[in-house]
C-alpha cells in the first residue's frame, strides 16, 4: 500500500528521546532531528522522483464511431499533474512522543480528483480516469504495480542502518 513508511527503533528512540528532554538540551534534540531527517531524505528524494519519471502508458486513441479522431480538451486539473504528485510525497521527523522519520503521501496537497491515484497505480499497475474530465469516456494507463513497496524495501535497510548510527551518536554525546 502507498501510505507511509515509519523508521521507528520505539524503544531506542523513546528512551534516548526521555533522556534528551531530561538532558534539556535543544541544541542535541535539534541534531537529533536534524540527522534522522537527513537518513531519510535519499528515500524521500527516490519516491519523489519515481511519481515524476513512472511510465505511465496508455491504450492510445480511438477513432469515434463517424472514424474521426476524437478532439482534445483542457486539463482538469490547475497544476502539472506529475509535479503534484510528487510534491505529495512528505517528509516527517518526531523527537517527541513517538519519535522516528516517517514518509508518507500528504492526501490535501492532491486536487480532490486525484487523491487514490498514487495508491491506485501501487495497487493495481493500472490508472484508470475520464478523458479530460468527461465521465462518458475512461481510459486506461498501464503502469508497475508495487512501484512504491519496492522503493521503501530497497530503501529502508540502508534507512534503519543510518538512524542506529544516529542513536549510538547521541547515546555517546549523552554519556
Amino acid at each position: 500500500m502507498a501510505g507511509s513508511v515509519r523508521i521507528l527503533g520505539t524503544g531506542q528512540l523513546l528512551t534516548l528521546s526521555r533522556r534528551m528532554r531530561s538532558a534539556g538540551g535543544p541544541r542535541l534534540r535539534a541534531n537529533f532531528a536534524r540527522r534522522i531527517r537527513r537518513a531519510a531524505e535519499p528515500l524521500h528524494k527516490d519516491l519523489q522522483k519515481a511519481v515524476q519519471t513512472l511510465p505511465l502508458q496508455s491504450e492510445g486513441r480511438k477513432r469515434k464511431r463517424d472514424g474521426r479522431m476524437p478532439h482534445g480538451g483542457p486539463s482538469p486539473t490547475t497544476r502539472p499533474f506529475r509535479q503534484m504528485l510528487a510534491d505529495s510525497v512528505r517528509l516527517s521527523v518526531r523527537t517527541s512522543s513517538n519519535p522516528g522519520a516517517r514518509i508518507w503521501i500528504d492526501r490535501s496537497r492532491i486536487e480532490p480528483k486525484a487523491r487514490n491515484v498514487l495508491n491506485q497505480i501501487n495497487q493495481t499497475g493500472r490508472l484508470r480516469h475520464p478523458v479530460f474530465g468527461n465521465r462518458r469516456r475512461w481510459a486506461n494507463q498501464r503502469s508497475e504495480a508495487g512501484w512504491w513497496s519496492r522503493r521503501v524495501q530497497a530503501g529502508t535497510p540502508r534507512m534503519q542502518a543510518e538512524v542506529e548510527r544516529v542513536l549510538r551518536d547521541v547515546r555517546r554525546d549523552l554519556q
